[in-house]
């Protein structure tokens, strides 16, 4: 018995993985705004036919990195579902080591800046990211908790918003915003009360 993930698309061709490394490239140096197709083939060595081929705008671009750079890895450790049959607390422990070691990517943190940067100018690509990482993570979550026999716990979209959201912040405030270098915060300590936080029997 198991709890359902997103289905995640069929592995990216050779072709849309050489076009995806070329646009991270563009987008980091450039910025969203500075960013055209034009670009991206050059940087990636195909022709903008080709991209338009795989994907269907610019905006499809950013969504095929947001899934390579996180969404790939939580379908790596779980497949397409969350197992119902493993205790709760190895389940959301391995859920949020996916989430925090994406931090020991550079790549990632440059992504996720990039992300804040240009929410402002543009706001889609902010809420892309939440509808993709949060919202998706608690739907998970919260079916999980609903599911699980041996848990008895309420408010569950209520306590997988503050699990998704508390690791999202942790990273900003971490690595983002350098706050380690003042005010660390170790991983395990975190994930322990977000845990027990989660897990904590319904009251009566």
């Amino acid at each position: 018995m198991s709890v359902s993930l997103t289905s995640e698309d069929s592995i990216p061709s050779a072709k849309a993985e050489q076009i995806l490394v070329g646009a991270m490239e563009v987008f980091l140096g450039a910025g969203y705004a500075g960013t055209s197709m034009d670009r991206v083939a050059a940087q990636a060595g195909v022709s903008k036919h080709t991209i338009y081929n795989h994907f269907s705008d610019k905006e499809g671009l950013f969504n095929a990195l947001i899934e390579r750079l996180v969404l790939r890895r939580f379908h790596i450790e779980f497949g397409c579902e969350l197992p119902l049959e493993d205790p709760p607390e190895q389940v959301l422990r391995r859920l949020a080591l996916i989430l925090l070691n994406l931090r020991e990517d550079p790549e990632y943190i440059a992504f996720f800046r990039l992300l804040i940067a240009e929410s402002g100018r543009f706001p889609e690509l902010a809420q892309l990211y939440y509808q993709k990482v949060i919202q998706e993570g608690n739907r998970v979550l919260s079916a999980y908790l609903q599911a699980h026999p041996a848990l008895t716990v309420d408010q569950t979209e209520a306590r997988s918003h503050i699990f998704f959201g508390s690791l999202v912040c942790h990273i900003l405030a971490q690595d983002v915003l350098q706050g380690k270098q003042l005010m660390p915060m170790p991983d395990q300590a975190l994930i322990d009360c977000l845990i027990k936080m989660v897990l904590s029997p319904a009251a009566a």
